[in-house]
């Protein structure tokens, strides 16, 4: 800084006043105390214009101050760094938050067998054999889970917002003792099981540049299109999903567009670090020891208002895994964001809803390439390589359509879906040699979905090889209550593919020469209680799911499954 103000001296006119001062006293005591007196009138000087600090007209700045500023700064770097945090206004401020407890119970999980805690058969009921099977024990759990969210917000003007939102995802006993509150023992994955994070934490900008119609929301943030089966919040989750990334939305009469970047995965630098220069990549992530194996996800989608009583939504994903294929297989090429992929998606969802009548439908398809171990010994493509030597082809439809007699007492609806997504016969191709070998990967990729509201409240099924239908009866007897019943007949599109849970996991690993395809049938009651005008909810389910000759004939067991919970759910 010493070489940078000796710069100044030599190319900036001091003030008249300052050179009176310079002039008071003579001597190496005088030529010191001038110094300072200089230095403190050119740093008043500097305080003035702040951020628009200005050079005197024919004078110029030789010896730039190298330390660059990025504004706005928390604290003050120099005095012409603008301040902040002076316009605080407490009727801009805004709190919202939420606090849900949960207790689960839930019985044969594995339908009279146990269920897999780690790698292949990590929430698997048996292993990718090739033959039918089931794991030793008794799957049946009971457990209690609070979430507790609260999110801060400030309208700094009509345009622009700051929003911040805590979530704490409790699982009550999870740390092991009543003194640690924050964080419990470590998973057996390394991860960390800490139960308090970020949420969401961004900035929007309504009419960003000046145009009217165009919005920027920059930072952490929910991402829910359509009937969220492709990307939605999943709040009936602990935690849920938020990207971080930016998105952009330009609204206009006709239709409204979104476009977004989001950076799922960062393997060449932690959370936490103090700035990123080239650091070491973390470890156990395959191609990020080239610096290239991130994970990026770019979102374009849009809405058509143009047609009466009906929303039209085109759009494309595009999904860009770099992991390497040996970090991101561990349950075959169905593994849930398998490592080395390149996936486009392109689909369109129609809903129309005219009087009591509600109709939607959305189709999907996918395509592009991927990879499949990355081992010393590969199944295909060159041996040792993140080569992607297998074919994406997959695609998937969703379908309601219901009536709501709103003019009877108890506003009944009666509602019908259909749901199918793509499996491939040779998804365990590199589990076992009993499957055959690999060529294709058309398992299709559910992304991440609400799955809780379209196939069962039991979980059981995710949008990957499936092929279920429904029918559903809701009504509310009275202004506060509300009672469904929910009936799911489970089936896989695809019967040597394996069958996949909501959580896209695999559930049960199908043989290699199995036909049986279906799974089961599942019925939910559920019913829910108002209170305070909606701020608080009670809400309890239970459900039966009757196992179906694909259980009997990849697991060898017959027992049934039951599922309940109850839950208060508090919101303000």
């Amino acid at each position: 800084m010493g070489s940078s103000f000796v710069g100044l001296y030599n190319d900036v006119r001091l003030p008249q006043a300052v050179r009176r001062r310079v002039r008071w006293k003579r001597g190496t005591r005088t030529v010191l105390k001038s110094l300072v007196l200089f230095i403190g009138s050119l740093l008043s000087l500097s305080s003035i214009g702040h951020a628009a600090f200005e050079i005197p007209e024919g004078e110029r700045i030789t010896n730039i101050i190298v330390i660059g500023r990025g504004i706005p700064l928390k604290e003050q770097y120099e005095l012409f760094d603008p301040h902040i945090g002076r316009n605080f206004d407490i009727k801009n401020f805004w709190i919202r938050a939420d606090l849900r407890v949960r207790p689960e119970y839930r019985h044969n999980l594995c339908f009279g067998g146990g269920v897999g805690g780690a790698n292949s058969i990590a929430g698997s009921c048996n292993r990718p054999t090739g033959l039918a099977n089931h794991l030793p024990g008794n799957a049946n759990d009971s457990y209690v889970q609070q979430m507790t969210r609260l999110g801060i917000g400030y309208d700094l003007s009509p345009d622009v917002n700051f929003y911040l939102e805590f979530i704490d995802s409790r699982t009550w006993g999870g740390n092991q003792d009543p003194i640690t509150h924050t964080c419990g023992p470590a998973l057996a994955s390394g991860r960390s099981s800490c139960s308090l994070g970020i949420r969401a934490g961004y900035m929007l900008i309504r009419n960003f540049a000046g145009i009217p119609g165009l919005g920027l929301k920059a930072g952490r943030q929910y991402l829910v299109f359509g009937d969220q089966s492709l990307l939605g919040h999943f709040d009936w989750a602990n935690t849920g999903f938020s990207f971080d990334g930016i998105m952009t939305n330009y609204s206009t009469k006709f239709m409204d567009s979104s476009f977004g970047w989001f950076r799922l995965a960062e393997t060449d630098l932690p959370q936490g670090a103090p700035l990123g220069s080239g650091g070491p990549n973390l470890p156990g992530t395959g191609q990020s020891q080239n610096a290239h194996g991130d994970i990026d996800m770019l979102v374009f989608y849009n809405q058509i208002k143009a047609v009466p009583w009906t929303l039209i939504e085109p759009f494309y994903l595009y999904y860009k895994n770099n992991l390497g294929a040996d970090n991101s297989n561990a349950q075959g090429l169905g593994t849930p964001k398998h490592g080395n992929q390149t996936r486009h998606v392109i689909g369109n969802r129609i809903a129309v809803k005219k009087g009591g009548f509600d109709f939607s439908n959305e189709i999907v398809y996918q395509f592009g390439q991927m990879g499949d171990t990355g081992q010393a010994v590969e199944p295909c493509g060159p041996t040792g390589t993140q080569y992607k030597c297998l074919s994406i082809n997959a695609w998937a439809t969703r379908n309601w359509i219901g009536y709501t007699f709103y003019e009877w007492a108890w506003k009944p609806r009666f509602a019908l879906n259909f749901d199918y997504a793509s499996g491939d016969g040779r998804a365990n191709c590199t589990l076992n040699a009993a499957y055959g070998s690999c060529s294709t990967a058309n398992t299709f990729e559910n992304f991440y979905p609400t799955n809780h509201i379209h196939m069962g409240y039991m979980d059981v099924m995710g949008w990957k090889n499936t092929l279920t239908w429904s029918a559903n009866f809701q009504a509310r007897p009275t202004r506060d209550d509300h009672i469904e019943i929910w009936y799911t007949h489970l089936n896989l599109a695809n019967a040597r593919d394996n069958w996949y849970r909501a959580s896209q996991g695999v559930y049960v690993y199908s043989k290699a020469d199995n036909t049986a395809n279906h799974i089961g049938s599942e019925v939910d009651f559920t019913w829910t209680h108002m209170f305070m005008d909606g701020k608080l909810a009670f809400q309890t389910s239970f459900a039966y799911m009757f196992t179906g000759p694909y259980i009997r004939e990849n697991l060898g067991t017959t027992k049934d499954q039951t599922w309940a919970y109850a839950q208060l759910w508090l919101n303000f």
